[in-house]
């Protein structure tokens, strides 16, 4: 029997970090995004598919100007692409580990992306709801989506890096 599963936003997170100068690390986030998944039975044994989708308007790095930056067609390009998405083909688990393998979609770009994610177990909470928690983690190349904007100082440094790492913290809730 396939259980629906709805991430709940107000326990979940969805972050970027991403090398500036190549010295320090900037981290990022997205503050609006959905993601569902089905598994076969009530827990994630057998998980059959995860689809995740946040809003490029959504990105805060809490800086206003370098958001606006990355809306703007030098990166995201929000207002002609609104969103990314990830869609699963196919989620294996090892224990409490899991390897999500998928398309991202950022700007018109697809790629197949590998994730890892850590299973932090099945709660039911206060009010009665069943929630399952995961921590996933995972590196993209921002230029193999069209993310090409790029600048050196004076100096010859790279001002951002081509790498970025994915992280979050997701809680699932069980769907009646």
């Amino acid at each position: 029997m396939a259980t629906n599963w709805k991430i709940d936003p107000t326990h979940s997170e969805i972050q970027f970090k991403v090398k500036h100068l190549m010295i320090t690390t900037v981290t990022g986030n997205f503050n609006e995004f959905d993601a569902t998944a089905v598994t076969e039975g009530d827990d994630f044994s057998s998980v059959s598919s995860v689809d995740f989708t946040a809003s490029i308007d959504s990105i805060s790095t809490n800086n206003s100007q370098r958001d606006e930056h990355l809306r703007s067609a030098d990166f995201f390009d929000a207002s002609q692409y609104p969103a990314l998405t990830f869609k699963s083909s196919r989620v294996e688990a090892s224990g409490d580990d899991f390897t999500v393998t998928g398309d991202l979609t950022i700007k018109d770009t697809t790629k197949p992306v590998t994730l890892k994610a850590e299973f932090g177990g099945i709660v039911i909470d206060p009010y009665g709801q069943t929630k399952a928690g995961f921590t996933v983690s995972g590196k993209i190349s921002r230029k193999e989506f069209g993310l090409t904007w790029s600048a050196v100082t004076e100096a010859g440094q790279v001002v951002v890096s081509d790498d970025i790492r994915l992280l979050a913290e997701i809680q699932f809730v069980k769907q009646a």
